[in-house]
């Protein structure tokens, strides 16, 4: 029996265990770029990052002020070397982060930074600590990087002609063997530092290796080394662009240029031998065009492409133009035509038999519908270039497919040619339709570079106003109230048209509260943050909550630059928050968050703005937001030597960081816990990391005040 019951305790120990583990997602080593350097000369400390699968690790090469963490270092001082400038990234990736609306620099999989020193002494000893973030693609979780280093270079460097010199590649592949294989702890690796040029550390210095899956709280998401997980979101990021582009390119199909030439182009094939057989070759002709082209585009582009049409002006500028002028064709101010000569050479090889004849049959449809086609086919090109490399390619495979299938499929069944609608005005209504869609996304692209570079043109307001008014008038042009040149008069309303009206006029109506400051999520990714807007409603209305309670103190320390949103007051010193949750006798809402936590915003924008949500942390609990990030330095009679690490903590986000590992075993943000105070930071219920599920997250508040009462 005892047996049995100690098993229990054990197995529940366990489970109790794995609610929430400190997670290593990244691993730094370092080495010097000569073993043996020689009394007078600089060389290069070589830091090597490796992050796992899925995570990317902010680099040194950007501004602190755009909110996430730098990659820092601090070297400590002794006569045997001297710094040689800063730490200096390499081969860092830039992109525009429009959730922080600034440039960012970051590493995936693998990355170096450098800090060069000069030697001043024999058997230098060179040490030192260092700061950084690394963050999940999958879960957007961020786990702060924090650590200690040390290299000791050789006696007789500048005499030893026997020493074996190395190459630093093989001092980084040596580097990278050592990071693969050791399993000391860091602590272990600290007292006894070995002479070679080379030692490594785990990313957070904090935490033990965890060779199993990682459970992230009891949030829904499992971080884990197996690809099937980590895959996920990019796969079905470039599900949906396939089905975007197949939408398209069927849309296309309804345009005057393509449209009177399906009835045509099937009742040729119905007439031939094999003619079935025949209308799959051409739509698979035009499939392989279309494919043939996204893949120059996308060779021409190149793997750095993403990167660069994100951050850089040019590409953005361009892009913008590009659909301006598209929009503008589909709206009647002219048309988009190839040189006829070029497009009659073409159509006069289609003349010769068998799969050559058909193959330009269907390149000469490509040609002659370009001046509706081409506008589509910019538009999926400029969308799918600043994503991933395969993108450009799946996008025009979808696209031909969506323009092949009608051929394909009346071909196959010649009786549905009776039923399709008569070509008409209508066919001019949809190339409209298309041109203020145009006109709307070119915003997109202006905004990135209008952000990128600080210069307030298009700041949200402007943004909006810009597509309400876009949309308003493609809206009173679907019900006929205003003509364009080649408009036939609408003598009556058809129930599409009236559908597709009202569809559109309550986009604009969705649109309008965002010129008062509403978050509009839905559309999050395409606009301006809320912080280039001038003027927002909920602001005021925050200021009034902050000053309603008038138990609340009058001063809350580091309130003069932390703010919590939707005007909910709050602390952000633990010890605080304590003292006020035992007056007022409730639950402590613990929030470890920081300044480059992309899905700490995310929470706070799409979960703690709910009525719900913020009804509960403003009346049910004392909420305490802990910043891990923070760089305000503490007072000295602060200052601690943590039980975790060994290591000093000395800023305010060290002190949040240390208390979250301490206390909570757990080290990535977003982390809310609910405490009594009463108690040693002992939770109330399980934790809960990022889940963006708002009924959930009602039940957890919900469950910890009813623990808390005692329910």
């Amino acid at each position: 029996m005892k047996k049995i019951f100690f098993s229990f305790i054990l197995l529940l120990t366990l489970a109790v265990s794995v609610n929430a583990q400190k997670v290593t997602p990244a691993k730094w080593s370092w080495a010097l770029s000569k073993p043996n350097p020689a009394v007078g000369e600089t060389v290069d400390i070589i830091f090597t990052l490796k992050m796992d699968k899925s995570w990317h690790h902010y680099a040194s090469d950007f501004s602190p002020s755009v909110g996430p963490i730098v990659s820092t270092i601090k070297l400590k001082t002794n006569d045997s070397f001297e710094a040689v400038g800063g730490l200096k990234s390499i081969k860092s990736i830039k992109k525009h982060d429009d959730i922080f609306d600034g440039d960012v620099a970051y590493f995936e999989g693998k990355g170096e930074m450098r800090q060069s020193v000069k030697i001043l002494k024999e058997k230098p000893i060179i040490e030192g600590t260092y700061d950084g973030q690394v963050c999940s693609d999958v879960t957007g979780q961020c786990v702060p990087v924090k650590g200690a280093f040390k290299l000791e270079g050789k006696a007789g460097a500048a005499t030893d002609a026997t020493a074996k010199k190395k190459t630093e590649d093989e001092l980084k592949a040596e580097a990278e063997k050592t990071a693969a294989t050791n399993t000391e702890s860091t602590q272990q690796e600290e007292k006894a530092v070995p002479t070679t040029a080379v030692t490594e550390n785990v990313a957070d210095s904090v935490a033990e290796s965890v060779s199993a899956p990682v459970a992230v709280s009891d949030s829904s998401t499992t971080i884990s080394s197996t690809e099937s997980t980590e895959e996920k979101p990019e796969e079905e990021s470039i599900l949906t662009f396939f089905l975007i582009a197949l939408g398209v390119g069927l849309a296309t199909c309804l345009t005057p240029c393509v449209y009177p030439l399906i009835p045509m182009t099937v009742s040729f094939f119905i007439k031939q031998k094999n003619g079935v057989g025949k209308a799959f070759l051409y739509g698979a002709s035009i499939i392989g065009i279309y494919v043939l082209f996204g893949t120059v585009i996308a060779a021409t582009l190149g793997q750095a492409a993403p990167n660069f049409i994100s951050t850089h002006w040019f590409p953005n500028l361009l892009f913008f133009t590009i659909f301006i002028i598209f929009g503008l064709s589909f709206l009647g101010l002219f048309e988009i035509q190839l040189p006829s000569n070029f497009v009659n050479n073409v159509d006069a090889q289609s003349d010769r038999g068998g799969f050559i004849g058909i193959f330009f049959m269907a390149f000469t449809l490509a040609l002659v519908s370009f001046s509706c086609t081409g506008p589509f086919v910019g538009t999926l090109l400029g969308l799918g270039a600043s994503g991933k490399f395969v993108k450009p390619i799946i996008g025009m495979f979808g696209f031909g497919l969506g323009l092949a299938s009608p051929f394909v499929l009346l071909a196959l069944s010649p009786s549905l040619l009776k039923k399709i609608p008569k070509s008409g005005g209508w066919m001019n209504t949809i190339k409209v339709f298309f041109g203020f869609l145009e006109l709307a996304l070119a915003l997109k692209f202006f905004s990135t570079v209008d952000q990128t570079y600080h210069w307030r043109i298009l700041d949200r307001e402007i943004f909006l106003a810009i597509w309400i008014a876009t949309f308003t008038l493609m809206g009173l042009h679907l019900l006929g109230k205003f003509l364009m040149p080649h408009d036939d008069k609408v003598e009556k309303l058809s129930v599409g048209r009236l559908v597709v009206a009202l569809s559109v006029f309550s986009f604009v109506v969705y649109l309008i509260p965002g010129l008062f400051g509403a978050p509009l999520k839905a559309l999050s990714g395409l606009l301006p943050p809320t912080e280039t807007q001038d003027f927002v409603l909920t602001r005021s209305s925050g200021e009034v909550a902050e000053s309603s309670n008038p138990d609340f103190p009058k001063t809350v320390k580091y309130s003069s630059f932390l703010k919590l949103p939707h005007g909910i007051q709050g602390f952000f010193d633990y010890k605080d928050a304590v003292a006020y949750a035992q007056k007022v006798n409730k639950p402590i809402f613990i929030d470890f968050t920081g300044h480059g936590c992309v899905n700490c915003r995310k929470m706070e924008a799409s979960v703690w703005s709910d009525p719900e949500v913020l009804k509960r942390l403003k009346n049910d609990y004392v909420v305490v937001a802990l910043y891990v990030d923070d760089k305000t330095e503490l007072p000295k009679s602060e200052w601690f030597t943590s039980k975790d690490d060994g290591l000093e903590k000395t800023t305010l986000g060290d002190q949040n960081l240390d208390f979250e590992i301490t206390h909570f075993n757990a080290n990535a943000q977003p982390y809310y816990c609910l405490v009594n105070p009463n108690e040693d930071a002992k939770p109330l219920v399980k934790p809960r990391a990022f889940d963006q599920d708002i009924k959930k997250f009602i039940e957890f508040l919900d469950a910890g005040k009813a623990k808390f009462e005692g329910k």
